[in-house]
C-alpha cells in the first residue's frame, strides 16, 4: 500500500461528530498559499503568561487563580472580537481530528486549498485558523457538500478538534439516554 492510501486510511480512523458552530469559510488564492500554518487564536498571547506561584495563604492563591482565570478570558473574548471571531455565522458542519464536512452555497472545486475559520464550544472557548484541501464535492438540493482534510496542522491544533470531538460526543451520548 502506497503512503498516501496508508494515510487517508489513517486519517478516516478519527472519530467524526455533527455541530452547529461559528464557522466561515473562504477559498485561499494562490498566492496566500505560501506558507499557511493552521494556529489558535490568541494562543501567543496566552503563551506569554506565566503560572501563578503557589502563595503561602491558600485562599489567597485560589482568589489569584480566579481572577487569573477571569482575565484570561477576557484576553480571549477581546482577541477573537479583533480578530473576526465575534461575527462569525453559524453552520453545521462535519468534523474530525483529519477533516471538516459542511455545506455551502458556493460550489468549490476538488484540490481547492480553503481557510477556515471556527470556535470550538469548550471552556474555554478556542478559536481556530485551519487549511484544507477539498476533496469531496456533492450536489444537494439547496447546496454543495463540501469535503476538506487538514492540510499545514500542527497535533496541539489538531488536539484541540480531538478534544472537541470527544466531548460532543459524550453530550450525545447523554440526550439519547436521557
Amino acid at each position: 500500500m502506497d503512503m498516501e492510501n496508508e494515510r487517508y486510511i489513517q486519517m478516516r480512523e478519527f472519530s467524526r461528530v455533527d455541530a452547529r458552530i461559528p464557522f466561515e469559510v473562504r477559498l485561499l488564492p494562490l498566492e496566500e498559499r505560501k506558507d499557511i500554518r493552521a494556529k489558535m487564536s490568541g494562543a501567543s498571547v496566552l503563551a506569554e503568561t506565566k503560572a501563578l506561584p503557589d502563595l503561602p495563604d491558600k485562599l489567597l492563591g485560589d482568589w489569584m487563580r480566579m481572577l487569573n482565570a477571569k482575565l484570561d478570558a477576557v484576553i480571549n473574548i477581546l482577541t477573537f472580537q479583533r480578530e473576526g471571531f465575534g461575527s462569525l455565522p453559524f453552520a453545521q458542519v462535519n468534523i474530525s481530528g483529519a477533516g471538516i464536512g459542511f455545506g455551502s452555497r458556493e460550489k468549490y472545486h476538488q484540490g481547492d486549498v480553503l481557510e477556515m475559520k471556527l470556535i470550538l464550544p469548550v471552556m474555554p472557548p478556542v478559536a481556530l485558523y485551519l487549511y484544507g484541501e477539498v476533496v469531496k464535492i456533492e450536489k444537494r438540493p439547496e447546496s454543495y457538500y463540501t469535503g476538506t482534510k487538514f492540510i499545514a496542522i500542527d497535533e496541539e491544533v489538531r488536539d484541540q478538534i480531538v478534544k472537541f470531538v470527544f466531548k460532543r460526543q459524550r453530550e450525545i451520548l447523554r440526550d439519547k439516554r436521557g
